[in-house]
């Protein structure tokens, strides 16, 4: 019952827009904080692979391996891939644009930071980012989703609800 309302509701989009605009202004000026400012990631994957060792790591072993195999030796596509990330999921929360594919990224990225120790406000933007997503296409009800999601829909499918079919030579 709620899930339904929270996913047709007009009331229910509006209160949506504003948590949208809240998380995605906290998306958003984290990420253009690094895009001016500079941003090395290596710093934070080392500190990262330190809470990985102990008596008592923080991070888990699975997870610090990847920091170690992966995310350090490429480091560099992190060092775009995180502030552009953060920018351009704040950007389309705020705009209400592709809003479930933004919320979609943002908590993967939450997970992210939470995995490497992050405890920050990681926990409110996961529980904000859950319930937009479970909102679907309301979430974006009024923002640029009203006009996108159907054009998308109009673009890809016929009018029957049928995929196009591909043309052949």
């Amino acid at each position: 019952m709620f899930n339904r309302w929270l996913r047709t509701n007009k009331i229910s989009a509006g209160i949506l827009l504003v948590l949208r605009v809240w998380l995605g202004w906290k998306w958003m000026t984290a990420g253009w904080g690094k895009l001016t400012d500079g941003f090395d990631v290596s710093g934070y994957l080392k500190g990262t692979l330190a809470k990985a060792t102990g008596e008592k790591p923080v991070v888990q072993e699975w997870w610090g391996s990847f920091i170690e195999g992966f995310a350090l030796p490429n480091a560099g596509f992190f060092n775009l891939a995180i502030p552009w990330g953060e920018f351009l999921v704040g950007l389309g929360l705020i705009l209400g644009t592709l809003t479930t594919a933004a919320a979609f990224f943002g908590l993967m990225m939450n997970f992210a930071f939470f995995f490497s120790g992050t405890i920050s406000n990681n926990p409110e933007m996961i529980i904000c980012g859950f319930i937009i997503l479970a909102a679907g296409a309301n979430a974006g009800y009024f923002g640029g989703d009203r006009w996108v999601l159907p054009f998308i829909k109009e673009k890809l499918f016929n009018r029957k609800g049928q995929h196009r079919e591909t043309p052949t030579a």
